[in-house]
């Protein structure tokens, strides 16, 4: 499921005094559209061409973005949010599903992915939790039904926080109370040879112990790094540990054959007096050294031959998001088009003509795409 910014072009980051050319860069982005102020999806799929990113995760499978991004060879993951989880546990509705928001854009959409839920072992709901695996299984049979399990596969985005222990990597292990529903799961990774995806964010761990973790070791900037005792593998930021840790927890379980992804990773360009290091020196920072890293096809240290495979959070700032500050703050753009800091990405994001003005933008749908 390889994407790839992959653009001949100069990227640069001035940092520590040094000018950085990347020629192909490979990336995700998180499209989340909590927000009242947005482009229609029609000039988004602009902007993603203009920054040749071809690779999209949604939170749902909204049609006004599918159909926008026609023939525009981006590729998808779409998502099934807890709402309906219980829902797709009925196969006959699971399957009615995919016929409404899936069969109808294949090949002209690329949907490669679908979501279940999103951090469902880390809420308090256990009939939620009970009916995850049951629905991803319900889904997986719809698409082997309907002739698509070869190019749509079925996963579902966990967060950190399903690890009982993360430190060292060498140890990483998930939460007893949750192995009950994590054996099974990946027990169906690896039939269906789908990714176990993660949402890892080293800002949390920052803003919690700003005065124990090393900022530099959180931002990918030089630095000693830490030592796995049990591997003497050296990691020199927050990321890999994070990876590994939950490489190690899937083998503890008595796997080796399931990727590791990350479905979402990022920083916070601003947040309240109390979120310590959401700044946009700060974000530009881990945002522009992560790309580089993947630039350079990298692994981690215990997967050194196993490219990083990555989301950013995300396209924009959403300004209606719940939450903290910091939550409407994740965006490597505004609204408008414009960077919220410069890591190198610089789009095209097409003026609405008259007569979308006059509709107004939620209702635009005439800024065609190339």
């Amino acid at each position: 499921m390889a994407v790839r910014i992959c653009r001949l072009l100069l990227l640069f980051w001035l940092f520590s005094g040094q000018v950085l050319q990347i020629l192909c860069l490979t990336i995700g982005i998180n499209y989340g559209q909590i927000a009242n102020n947005l482009p229609p999806p029609t000039r988004v799929a602009g902007l993603l061409q203009s920054l040749n990113i071809s690779r999209v995760k949604l939170y749902d499978a909204d049609q006004n973005v599918l159909s926008a991004f026609l023939n525009t060879n981006i590729e998808f993951i779409i998502g099934i949010g807890n709402e309906n989880v219980s829902t797709m546990t009925d196969s006959t509705k699971a399957q009615v599903w995919l016929q409404q928001h899936v069969q109808p854009y294949i090949p002209h959409t690329r949907i490669t992915c679908i979501t279940i839920g999103n951090e469902v072992f880390t809420s308090n709901d256990t009939v939620l939790k009970s009916n995850l695996l049951p629905a991803m299984q319900s889904v997986y049979q719809a698409l082997v039904a309907l002739g698509l399990d070869k190019q749509v596969n079925v996963t579902t985005a966990h967060s950190l926080d399903i690890l009982g222990n993360s430190y060292p990597p060498s140890s990483g292990s998930f939460r007893q109370d949750l192995a009950e529903y994590i054996h099974p799961l990946l027990n169906f990774h690896s039939m269906t040879k789908s990714p176990f995806l993660v949402n890892a964010y080293p800002y949390f761990a920052y803003k919690a112990n700003p005065n124990t973790v090393s900022l530099e070791y959180v931002l990918f900037q030089p630095n000693s790094g830490i030592t796995d005792p049990n591997t003497n593998l050296n990691y020199d930021n927050m990321l890999y540990a994070q990876i590994d840790s939950v490489y190690t927890a899937i083998q503890g379980m008595g796997h080796t054959d399931i990727d590791v992804r990350i479905s979402e990773t990022g920083w916070p360009s601003k947040g309240d007096p109390d979120e310590v290091g959401a700044t946009p020196d700060n974000a530009a920072m881990y945002n522009g050294n992560l790309l580089r890293r993947i630039a350079m096809n990298q692994g981690t240290p215990l997967k050194p031959s196993v490219p990083i495979d990555i989301y950013v959070f995300a396209l924009f700032n959403e300004d209606l998001k719940p939450g903290s500050t910091s939550e409407r703050n994740y965006g490597l753009f505004y609204p408008d088009g414009t960077p919220v800091y410069n890591i190198g990405l610089h789009g095209y994001l097409r003026p609405m003509s008259s007569s979308c003005k006059l509709m107004g933008r939620a209702s635009c749908n005439c800024c065609v795409k190339d």
